[in-house]
């Protein structure tokens, strides 16, 4: 089953905690690319996120975004005194106002000040992670359905191509007798009106050459070849663009040479037909995972 490289996802879920939501685009590229962009609460596991993406997808651009939205009253830290702390300052301050011999009596918001004595107390990033993750989870999966339905797609377009293909070279062999016929015909007339005849061994001598100039029975096995192979790649569940990017380079070299030993009107126009049918088949394949 051949995969997209294009694909849309995004899930969104309401927690105790707040919303999360996550958006996944994905487009063609030559490698795996992924972008993430997190809130800071969840960037501890940015690297298990892009793993997880990576078991979805092989190839390709993806563009990874998570918002957060707080629940009222859920998502603030909460502000605590550090009652051990602050009691030993109240102590020493006491010993130190004892030995000078002065009484004192302690500024609080001096002691407030104190590094350590008032703590801002996080609340665990945990569950608020691994909500995420989970929900990644599905928007992969998301992601991989639709790249999976645009590869259906693509799959078609392919096969309605290769179809066209199979069908110029079948047409190509069909002409192939006759225009070796009056490829000969026309050489011997030409030969005809020579002031002097030439030799009969030397004729036939001509006419294999030039009947081997054009034959192009080779290209067009090559050509029924590389539609097979082509049609094999599509039922493969393997990934298989860079596998299809070389056989659309095979398509077009044996195109290039009908086209370079064409003798005809009829083969070179056939000729171009099939350069347009690799050549959309080679814009579907620049989307094949």
């Amino acid at each position: 089953m051949i995969l997209s490289m294009t694909g849309f996802a995004r899930v969104e879920r309401q927690f105790e905690f707040g919303r999360l939501s996550w958006e996944l685009r994905s487009v063609n590229h030559r490698y795996l690319e992924v972008s993430i962009r997190l809130p800071e609460e969840f960037r501890a596991r940015e690297p298990a996120m892009r793993e997880m993406l990576g078991h979805h997808v092989s190839r390709g651009k993806i563009d990874a975004t998570l918002r957060f939205q707080p629940a009222a009253g859920s998502g603030g830290s909460e502000i605590v005194l550090n009652r051990a702390l602050a009691g030993r300052l109240l102590e020493l301050q006491g010993e130190l106002a004892e030995l000078a011999a002065v009484e004192n009596i302690p500024e609080l918001s001096d002691i407030l000040r104190w590094p350590g004595v008032v703590e801002d107390l996080l609340p665990d990033p945990a569950p608020l992670q691994e909500a995420a993750a989970q929900l990644l989870q599905e928007a992969a999966e998301e992601l991989r359905a639709a790249r999976a339905r645009e590869g259906e797609a693509i799959a078609a377009a392919l096969n309605e191509r290769l179809d066209g293909v199979s069908r110029w070279a079948g047409e190509i062999r069909g002409w192939l007798p006759e225009i070796r016929a009056a490829l000969k015909e026309r050489l011997l007339e030409r030969i005809a009106d020579l002031p002097q005849p030439l030799d009969p061994g030397r004729i036939e001598q001509e006419v294999a050459f030039l009947a081997q100039k054009m034959d192009v029975d080779e290209e067009l096995d090559r050509l029924d070849a590389h539609v097979e192979e082509t049609r094999r790649a599509l039922d493969r569940d393997d990934p298989v663009g860079r596998r299809l990017d070389f056989l659309m380079q095979e398509f077009n070299r044996e195109s290039n040479t009908l086209s370079s030993k064409s003798v005809d009107v009829r083969t070179s126009q056939a000729a171009v037909e099939l350069k347009v049918l690799i050549e959309q088949m080679r814009e579907q394949v620049q989307n094949a995972e």
